[in-house]
């Protein structure tokens, strides 16, 4: 549970950072913001709070959409869509996972990149909660479009349009993951350039969008948050460069990389300044609790099917009161 509610605090967190109240949302040199931040005492220095570092529209759209899996409507696209990855975290919820994250998509963003993007974010959250090593996390991606493919021609209306874009998308990804060289089992090691400093990072964001603008489309946020998360590690201060403090749209792969390292490791290396005093803090926790009951009770209810039709069927004409005990024990541990 804490690290559900890390991952909607830490999304804020780089949301936040990201977008500076607009000012470095606009930025367009990775190397500037990150001399402005240290002319201003650096990362650990800063105190976050709603009048000098307040959440974008990308935190308040992942708010909505959490809203929605716990209550019942929503939208959201690429920087939204980690709580759907939360609620549908296990591996035999991938196909609720493939499905909400596309409609989810669809609402906003009908448009292959962006409801891809949202797929993408959603699994690579539900990786992160399973544990599911950080090198592998792209290759798996490229396992589960050709499902994401096979529901949109059952559901989508001349899915022959898509298709131009939906290959887009996945060449892509197909590029990156060669570039890194992560893209064959076994090799979960990635490659990046001896110089990859703020300059570098620029040039090289800007050669994955589609239009000059780092982090602007569903296939190059997520791709973003990831490869800076493979070259971070645990080093929060090194994510934060990478994924924060970007030439491009900094708030939307620092929501998304910032939520995805707080699935895997929490907030214990984070510095308390930045999330204190967090605008809307107490609301990203309760969602981040919510979520993790909702997709704990599911989980809880699908066991207890399972063991109760079998033991139906063992116990058909002799019915224990162990049974009985044991199906009240998973009642009460759902209703809890």
């Amino acid at each position: 549970m804490e690290k559900f509610k890390a991952g909607m605090i830490l999304g804020a967190v780089g949301d936040a950072l990201g977008y500076r109240k607009g000012h470095w949302e606009s930025c367009p040199s990775g190397k500037k913001i990150q001399e402005e931040l240290a002319s201003m005492g650096g990362l650990g220095a800063q105190k976050l709070d709603n009048d000098n570092w307040p959440v974008s529209d990308a935190t308040l759209m992942h708010m909505t959409t959490a809203e929605a899996l716990i209550t019942g409507s929503g939208f959201g696209a690429a920087a939204k869509a980690m709580c759907i990855g939360m609620r549908y975290w296990q591996p035999e919820r991938l196909e609720n996972l493939v499905e909400v994250s596309i409609e989810i998509g669809r609402m906003t963003h009908n448009h292959p990149t962006g409801f891809l993007g949202s797929l993408t974010t959603a699994l690579f959250a539900s990786y992160a909660i399973q544990g599911k090593p950080l090198g592998t996390w792209g290759r798996e991606l490229m396992k589960v479009i050709p499902r994401a493919e096979e529901y949109c021609r059952k559901t989508i209306r001349h899915m022959a349009e898509y298709q131009e874009n939906w290959f887009y998308f996945e060449a892509k990804w197909q590029f990156y993951l060669e570039e890194r060289e992560i893209d064959k089992e076994g090799q979960n090691k990635p490659l990046f350039p001896d110089r990859y400093d703020a300059e570098e990072t620029d040039k090289i964001y800007k050669r994955w969008s589609s239009e000059g603008r780092a982090g602007r489309r569903g296939h190059d946020s997520p791709m973003i948050a990831y490869d800076a998360l493979l070259a971070s590690g645990s080093d929060w201060a090194e994510l934060c460069k990478r994924a924060m403090f970007h030439g491009g749209e900094s708030e939307a792969t620092g929501l998304i990389a910032g939520c995805l390292y707080g699935l895997m490791h929490g907030l214990s290396q984070i510095p308390s300044g930045l999330y204190q005093d967090l605008d809307k803090r107490e609301r990203l926790e309760e969602l981040g609790e919510a979520l993790y009951k909702a997709a704990s009770a599911e989980k809880c209810i699908d066991n207890f099917e399972k063991y109760h039709s079998k033991e139906v069927v063992s116990h058909q004409n002799n019915s224990s009161p162990d049974i009985v005990s044991k199906a009240l024990l998973q009642i009460q541990i759902i209703s809890t």
